[in-house]
């Protein structure tokens, strides 16, 4: 199962890095590819919405 995110707030690499980092320790994620430029984070796996969403925040970022 994949399901897309809209983040806000990330400018550059190490953003992106950092939201790929805290989403992929997210129990039940096997995949996580983010888009700069959109701001798109996909997410791959069965994991639960709300801890994407919490950990997208602890990254730094919000969920548009």
């Amino acid at each position: 199962m994949s399901t897309t995110y809209t983040v806000t707030g990330m400018t550059c690499g190490h953003c992106v890095a950092s939201v790929k980092e805290e989403v992929g320790e997210v129990p039940g994620v096997t995949a996580v590819d983010v888009d700069l430029a959109s701001g798109r984070v996909s997410v791959t796996g069965a994991a639960d919405d709300s801890l994407i969403r919490a950990a997208i925040k602890e990254a730094g970022y919000q969920v548009a």
